[in-house]
């Protein structure tokens, strides 16, 4: 990229960065996974609600300053949306990655327990049809061991029928 005097310093070097790194997928996939996390903590903390709190009473407390006109009620409608919008895609990438992490450490523990029965690795990612095919299955188990432990049978683990 040839260097533009017309620019600060800063924000030539900042224009460097991203010529040089825009597709660089993996370097921003990183970047926003620690962002998300790090937004995710914040926004999680009793402080952030009280701040929300504290602006909502300014704005309020502020209504007959400005004589609760349109320009006022469309400045916390804005700023509401904006950060709805924005809370949405942290959530899900926190919820995402919060997934992911659990079913690689439940198939860890199927894996590792003797008499688990393998097939049950990685089920996330069957479709609908084996899921509920599964699913019914494992009911159908579940219901037999309650029904011997109903007629005083103690119960079995019939997990190696699956």
């Amino acid at each position: 990229m040839p260097a533009n005097t017309n620019l600060p310093v800063f924000l030539t070097r900042a224009l460097d960065y991203l010529a040089q790194n825009l597709k660089n997928e993996t370097l921003w996939n990183a970047r926003f996974d620690h962002f998300a996390r790090f937004a995710a903590r914040l926004a999680g903390r009793a402080l952030a609600f009280d701040i929300a709190i504290v602006v909502i009473l300014i704005w309020v407390i502020s209504g007959p300053i400005f004589g609760f006109s349109d320009t006022w009620q469309l400045a916390i409608n804005t700023a509401t949306t904006i950060v709805t919008f924005l809370m949405v895609f942290l959530i899900q990438h926190t919820q995402n990655r919060d997934t992911e992490a659990l079913q690689v450490k439940l198939d860890e523990l199927i894996r590792a327990v003797e008499g688990a029965n393998n097939a049950l690795l990685d089920l996330e990612e069957l479709e609908e049809e084996e899921l509920n095919l599964l699913r019914k299955k494992y009911a159908n188990l579940a219901r037999k061991a309650r029904d011997e432990l109903a007629r005083g049978a103690g119960g079995s683990d019939e997990a190696g029928e699956a």
